[in-house]
Order: structure tokens, then sequence, then C-alpha cells
């Protein structure tokens, strides 16, 4: 096992999360360790958002020592062993060392353990199963994480096909830190139990498909990796209507207008421009009311946007980007903008003498849209555009 300690970061400074440590384990026991995602994190010089302890000690005592030191416990996923410690700078997992007894692909029965190796021998790759200790920084590196790190390696720990076929979820996991933390050629064991494996995934319930897709497809650049599930016949298993190929125009575009990345733009960019799509494939993925929309006026974009705030009028800053994104057209004439509002409305028509009813909303659609086409101008020019249809 290589040891070498972690860098010092802001994170591993704070009084908060020390005084954690010293009420899991006063003596310098060695009963719990940093893991995870801010080992991981803060070797490879990232931010670091989320803060995750292992321990030895069973989730009773966790709680028992947080509640004598007054740190709120939440018992978030107690039956797995992880009770959420509540402190000033951000809630932290703080999960018993475990040891899977038997899996069936979407669900793992577990035992309480408390060896470091066993526990890391059920993670999923070797560079989320690092560990930190919280005094001395020291390093636990079971499975060469350190080095598959610095090398952009994503890989499995042990047998790929085994670890897959614990939880058919891992596929899905493998392309999104592919997307992160790896580079080409990728692990060649690893790729091919995904590729085996991936009907596996029809399993899975939609939320847990959906929300791991759209983590994927979230950072900066996912097309290659994208495009890689399509190859390896992964993507189809789980949106049969991607095509992949739009996918880097619109990181172009993305990256042109200084856009940030944004999934549910991306996911438009792998479906047909086809509003009746959209809606079926977000309903499958399980996404939000709101989502739905947004995907669905995405896949109603036809040939040239046209003008970008006449646009942003209509459907809403939003939904505007997305099109214009997705035509790799130029959005720069929508930052700091803000649609106004049309100064115009019935009661002025009928001011004018025109009896209420149809008439009125029809003068006043062909009034608000002379307005658009010359740029928004304000209440005088727009009184006059009405008098000049009158």
């Amino acid at each position: 096992m290589n040891e070498t300690r972690l860098p010092a970061a802001d994170w591993t400074q704070r009084a908060d999360l020390a005084a954690l440590v010293d009420a899991l384990d006063p003596a310098g026991e060695g009963l719990c360790r940093w893991v995870g995602g801010a080992v991981r994190d803060t070797l490879a010089g990232l931010a670091v958002k989320d803060i995750d302890m292992a321990t030895r000690l069973r989730p009773d005592a966790v709680i028992a020592r947080l509640n004598a030191a007054k740190i709120r416990a939440v018992p978030t996923g107690i039956a797995h062993g992880t009770v959420t410690a509540v402190v000033a700078g951000g809630p932290v997992e703080i999960t018993t060392l475990r040891r899977d007894v038997s899996t069936d692909g979407r669900h793992a029965t577990i035992a309480f353990s408390d060896d470091w190796r066993e526990d890391a021998s059920r993670r999923d790759f070797t560079i989320n199963a690092l560990y930190a200790d919280p005094r001395s920084l020291v390093i636990s590196d079971f499975f060469g994480g350190q080095h598959d790190l610095a090398a952009r390696c994503v890989r499995f720990i042990g047998d790929p096909a085994a670890r897959v076929g614990e939880d058919y979820l891992r596929i899905l996991r493998y392309f999104r830190f592919q997307a992160r933390y790896g580079t080409r050629p990728a692990d060649a064991a690893s790729e091919a139990a995904c590729a085996a494996l991936a009907p596996g995934l029809k399993g899975l319930s939609r939320e847990r498909i959906g929300w791991e897709f759209m983590r994927l497809l979230a950072h900066p650049d996912p097309a290659p990796t994208v495009a890689r599930m399509a190859d390896l016949g992964v993507l189809a298993q789980i949106l049969p209507e991607a095509d992949p190929a739009a996918m880097p125009a619109l990181i172009m575009a993305e990256t042109r207008n200084h856009a940030a990345p944004d999934a549910l733009r991306r996911l438009a960019a792998l479906l047909p421009a086809d509003p009746p799509i959209a809606e079926s494939v977000a309903s499958r993925l399980r996404l939000s009311g709101a989502h739905k929309k947004r995907l669905a006026h995405a896949a109603a974009r036809k040939g040239d946007p046209g003008n970008p705030r006449a646009l942003a009028y209509r459907l809403g800053l939003t939904e505007a980007t997305d099109r214009l994104l997705l035509a790799g057209a130029d959005c720069t004439a929508l930052t700091g903008w803000e649609p106004p509002t049309f100064p115009l409305k019935g009661g002025d028509i009928v001011a004018r003498g025109v009896r209420a009813g149809p008439d009125v909303a029809r003068l006043l659609r062909r009034v608000e849209d002379a307005w658009i086409a010359e740029g928004f101008p304000g209440a005088d020019r727009t009184s006059q555009l009405l008098d000049d249809l009158l």
C-alpha cells in the first residue's frame, strides 16, 4: 500500500471539521478517515464540493458521540450505515465501514466492518477508494488510485464485470467519471465490462438513470464520452433516440458564447428536433415538468432562429438561449438584457373607439409584432404604431 500525505487545502484546516474529528475520535485511535471525492479532488487540484467520512464506529455510536458534542446528527441512510453531521461549513456524511453480503445489480445487502481494505474493496473505482487520516493527512491507497488519478485512468477495483454486476448504475458512473477524470485510450477491461453488461441498465429505475446521465452531461465537454458510449452500445440502452453527432457543435457554440455547461441543453442536442419525442424522453427520465417543457421548446427548433431578442421576448431567455446555441448562432445580444413589457393594453385600443372583442385582440397582436420588429421602442412610438394601423 502506497502512502503519501494529502496536500493542505482550505477544507482540511476548517475548525468545524476538526471539532467533528475530535467528537468522533477524541483519543486519536484512527477511528475515522476522509474518503472519496474530497480526497480525490484535492489530489487532482480541483475544488472540493462534498466531504465524506468513513469510520469504524457503528452508526449508533456515531450518533451518540455527535450528540455528546452537540453536533446535529441526521440518520440519512441509517440502514446502510450513513449518518449526516450538520456542521457550520455544510453537511458531512459519515458512513460505517462496510462489506457486501449479497448484490443483485440494483441493491446490496451489507454488513458493517472494521477493516479499511475490506471497505475499499467494495467501492467502484480506484480513484474513489482513497482515504486520508484527518489529523496527519496520510493517505491510504489500497488499489493504486493515486497512480490512476495522475494517469487520468478510470479503472474499476478488481474484476470490472464483478463490480458492474453488483450495481449496473456503475456503468453510467464509469462514463461520468471518464468524462471528468479520464483520457483516451480508456481502460480496456473497464470498457469491455460496461459494453457487455449494458443491457442490465434496463432493470434500473428511470430516476437513477436520468439523474446519473444528466450529471454526466453537465461536465465541461462530455461529447467524446457520449460518442464512446454510442460506439459501445451503451447509449442505445438508455436513450435509443440519441445521436451524438450534434453535441460537439453545441459545445463549441457554448464556448464561443461563454455559456455555462447545461445538461438539459446537451440532452436536447442528442435528440431529434421533434417535441413529442422530447416530451417522451423527459417523462422516461423522470425530469421535472419545467424541464420537460423546456426540452420540448428546444426540440421545436426549425432553421434560422432569427433575431435573438425577439426570440427571447416570445420564448423566454433560457429557451431562446437554447435555440440559438443549438443552431450555432450568436447569443451575446442577450447578455445582461431583460425582455421589456409591451407598453400597450387592450383598454388603450378600446379608448380609441374600437369595440371590445376580437378586433381588439387582433390589433394588439399586430401592434406587438411591429413593436418587436422595431426593437421594442418606447410608449410614444408604440402609440404611433397603433395610430398607423387605425
